[in-house]
């Protein structure tokens, strides 16, 4: 392959493919080749973009980096490194926006298509809690803390302060795995059981408590929702 992008086929180049097939006709290394744009001595855009992929193993993998993480990899820099993040963060908020202006959260799979994404993409652990309507429309999404879900950590008043500050009439708890596994450890449990139990006294509903982890062949859903398992 040369080493200049323009020295190939003007119809093979992934910015004429783009306008011409449209953005699902190229890969992904293709596609980071637009944001990043030029290439280095001996590496154009596009090997750029494969050689990324093929150190950091897949583009989801990519996408959890920091910035100041993706800056560090060679050939980026901090221009192209800004554009490769903003992508990342538009494709997550456009994963999680609604056509609707009211988004109901009455059942874990439209909890998981509101916020999953976003909470996979992520390359640490984040606690956050949804606070919901009398008709579980979202109001507001806050993060809670960032770490492991342990009860050092996450007492129930902690968690539901933000739902008697707001005034929600419910909440969904919601934390990811980023192992990729969502089945709920012990202290998933205990706080699950806590937290139903303030709530309980407070008035609160606890709509649903759910682990967001990544898919796999080996497990059905990539979610567990402790509502859909009877624990609530």
């Amino acid at each position: 392959m040369s080493h200049r992008i323009h020295d190939i086929p003007e119809n093979d180049r992934p910015r004429e493919r783009l306008l011409r097939l449209g953005p699902q006709a190229l890969s992904d290394a293709e596609l980071l080749a637009l944001f990043i744009n030029t290439g280095t001595r001996g590496e154009n855009a596009l090997e750029i973009g494969q050689r990324i992929l093929r150190e950091h193993k897949s583009l989801r993998q990519l996408s959890r980096l920091e910035p100041a993480a993706l800056n560090e990899i060679k050939a980026l820099g901090p221009a192209k490194t800004a554009k490769l993040a903003a992508a990342f963060e538009l494709g997550r908020r456009a994963a999680q926006e609604s056509s609707s202006a009211e988004v109901l959260l009455n059942t874990p799979q439209s909890i998981y298509h509101f916020i999953g994404a976003e909470m996979q993409a992520l390359g640490h652990e984040s606690v956050r809690v949804i606070l919901l309507n009398t008709r579980l429309a979202v109001t507001r999404t806050e993060e809670v803390f960032r770490g492991s879900l342990n009860e050092c950590t996450a007492a129930p008043r902690d968690l539901l302060r933000k739902a008697l500050i707001h005034n929600a009439h419910a909440f969904v708890l919601i934390h990811n795995h980023p192992s990729g596994d969502p089945t709920p450890s012990d202290a998933d449990r205990r706080i699950t059981r806590r937290l139903r139990e303030a709530s309980e006294t407070t008035g609160v509903v606890l709509q649903d408590h759910i682990i967001i982890g990544s898919p796999a062949e080996s497990r059905p859903l990539p979610y567990f929702s402790f509502r859909e398992h009877g624990m609530l």
